[in-house]
């Protein structure tokens, strides 16, 4: 046979082999991502029931210590005339500007005691579970960071209780709570068996709900997450407008949030902590060059 033929029947022969099934290996790589990913996840997700009872058990340590603050009434109203007056002093808006737009409206009114009464709880809650599921990396990280904040608060409420504005005769504010209802308070702040009404410094309503906020930011990767920051504006507003914490509450949850996110710091950013998986780069199939045959000679 003419060895010049050869040439063309061996690339006729290679053209008509199947290409390599790069869409099969991309798939293959994919689901070895996830899998990956989600043994990692798995690994990273601390037991359950040991959870349960660590955040539990927190929860009852900070409930029992702030009962510990009750009693102290006139230290309490005398630390909220110095608050008073230095947000005066530093010229910070009154909270009667937020609660007399709250008051143009019975509903508002109504809506913001709700907010305050029924959103604080459920919301961090729902949010820890949902890291605890879905990004347990950032779950150990939120719940450290709540712990520390919650624990510096504790300290807070003991070392210096402090009457919110709404019993604060000098301030001038309703209780809208007990006039508008819902409430989650006494009628007599100094023997509510429920609550301490004594422990407004720091606000754990605004730092929780901006570590929400933070935290779902932070474990998310959708454009639409930087909306989550509502959460804490509207709690600003509805604890500030009720009359239960002053300016410098939330300034103060703030600044410690602030300082226990510089040092528990975020887990590295991977697939799944990024909220998805990475998919695999492209497999791009090596042809093979048909050899010459006779060539060279």
């Amino acid at each position: 046979m003419d060895s010049r033929t050869e040439p063309a029947e061996s690339a006729s022969e290679s053209a008509s082999e199947p290409e390599p099934p790069d869409a099969a290996i991309r798939a293959a790589a994919s689901h070895d991502a996830a899998a990956t990913a989600h043994a990692s996840d798995v690994a990273a997700r601390p037991p359950l029931v040991r959870e349960l009872l660590l955040v539990v058990g927190l929860f009852v340590v900070y409930k029992v210590g702030r009962q510990l603050a009750t009693g102290h009434t006139a230290e309490a109203f005398g630390n909220a005339h110095k608050v008073w007056d230095l947000e005066r002093a530093v010229r910070l808006p009154g909270e009667d500007t937020v609660q007399t737009a709250l008051l143009h409206s019975d509903t508002l009114v109504h809506l913001a005691n709700t907010y305050y009464a029924t959103v604080h709880f459920p919301a961090t809650a729902a949010f820890l579970v949902w890291l605890y599921l879905r990004r347990p990396a950032h779950y150990i990280w939120a719940r450290r960071v709540l712990a520390v904040v919650t624990a510096a608060a504790l300290v807070g409420h003991l070392t210096f209780p402090l009457a919110p504005p709404r019993l604060l005769a000098e301030a001038g504010l309703i209780d809208t709570g007990q006039v508008y209802g819902p409430t989650v308070y006494g009628a007599h702040p100094a023997t509510d068996s429920m609550a301490n009404q004594f422990a407004a410094m720091p606000s754990l309503h605004f730092g929780w709900a901006l570590m929400v906020a933070i935290g779902l930011i932070a474990a998310t990767k959708s454009r639409w997450r930087w909306l989550w920051l509502l959460h804490p504006l509207l709690t600003l507003v509805v604890i500030v407008g009720t009359a239960n914490h002053y300016w410098l509450d939330a300034i103060v949850a703030t600044a410690l949030l602030g300082i226990a996110l510089a040092v528990i710091h975020l887990p590295h950013r991977t697939a799944t902590t990024a909220g998805r998986v990475q998919e695999p780069a492209e497999v791009v199939p090596v042809q093979e060059v048909p050899e010459l045959v006779g060539a060279g000679r």
